[in-house]
């Protein structure tokens, strides 16, 4: 088997945080190791210069050693879960589900946060010189061009954004779940289309969809947020932790949702509930009256309709394994 693309990753290093756990002709399968999680890197060699990743990480946080100056371009498609990113300035924005993110892995380096503690995506990197070279044999008629479409998407370094962009997300969705026989040459196929669609987007359309926060106040945000999932049995309301935590009504809405994706009081109802839950299967001893005053409801009409609202059936049928309908 050819090493040269897993040599020049292990030479750009991935950190002392991860480790090589399994390893098969062309796919190679790291781990992650934090104190509040694990995550699994699965990365197959596709073309020289050119491989693709599968990310599966379970940890609330971690931090990224990892920096190659041979990257000539890199994609990250967000299948499932939040990550968050800091550009050169500070500020920080987050991927979601069906945002694909390209870089050139200039701004790797450092603490990387997954608010809703679990990320799932692809990343398909492409290493100057060797993937031009590789590129150009294998897709011979067809006109793809890295190094112009990496200034495109990382003038000077930076990165963009794409979000809603269907039809490439549509290619990375077809990535997920194929056939171990034709895995490789299935991956050649859809990385040409994915270039194909890179080539043709416009990259003014997508220029303006990061929004952006100050370290600072995302930090708060995760304070605020652990906070209100470490004790089920308070209610906070918006205006006293705007007063505590000296911050505008507005602006903590703002940017709770941006962190976390969801409206601060529907994530706290869904955590909740989902906590309920567990606790409606592992504590039999509890009432559901017990268990909605555990998670902050004195009335057990209203928990009862919270946790049907979320779970899809109530709280006794929950209990008994019985399905919603």
């Amino acid at each position: 088997m050819r090493q040269d693309i897993f040599d020049m990753l292990d030479r750009a290093g991935f950190g002392s945080n991860v480790r090589e756990v399994a390893a098969e002709g062309e796919c190679r399968v790291l781990r992650l190791d934090d104190e509040t999680g694990e995550g699994f890197m699965t990365m197959y060699r596709v073309l020289d210069g050119v491989y693709l990743m599968y990310n599966d990480f379970h940890l609330k946080e971690c931090v990224s050693e990892y920096q190659n100056a041979d990257t000539l371009l890199c994609l990250d498609h967000c299948r499932e879960g939040r990550i968050e990113h800091e550009n050169e300035n500070g500020g920080r924005y987050y991927m979601e589900t069906g945002d694909i993110r390209i870089d050139c892995r200039v701004h790797h380096e450092g603490r990387i946060h997954m608010p809703l503690s679990h990320y799932h995506g692809i990343t398909i990197g492409f290493v100057r010189n060797e993937a031009e070279r590789a590129v150009s044999a294998a897709f011979q008629g067809l006109s793809f061009d890295l190094p112009a479409l990496s200034e495109r998407f990382c003038p000077n370094g930076k990165e963009t954004l794409l979000r809603s962009y269907e039809p490439l997300n549509r290619v990375f969705s077809q990535l997920y779940q194929v056939p171990e026989r034709i895995r490789i040459d299935y991956y050649r196929i859809k990385i040409a289309e994915i270039l194909l669609l890179l080539g043709a987007a416009d990259v003014s359309h997508f220029t303006e969809q990061k929004q952006y926060f100050p370290a600072k106040l995302t930090e708060k945000i995760e304070v605020i947020h652990d906070m209100i999932t470490g004790s089920l049995s308070e209610t906070y309301t918006v205006e006293a932790l705007s007063a505590r935590f000296d911050l505008p009504p507005a602006t903590l809405r703002k940017v709770f949702r941006g962190v976390y994706g969801v409206p601060i009081y529907q994530y706290i109802k869904s955590y909740k509930m989902k906590a309920a839950a567990s606790m409606l299967i592992s504590d039999k001893d509890s009432s559901i009256a017990e268990i909605a005053q555990k998670t902050g409801y004195d009335n057990a009409s209203k928990f009862s309709a919270a946790f049907k609202d979320i779970m899809g059936v109530t709280p006794l049928n929950y209990r008994n394994g019985q399905e919603g309908t």
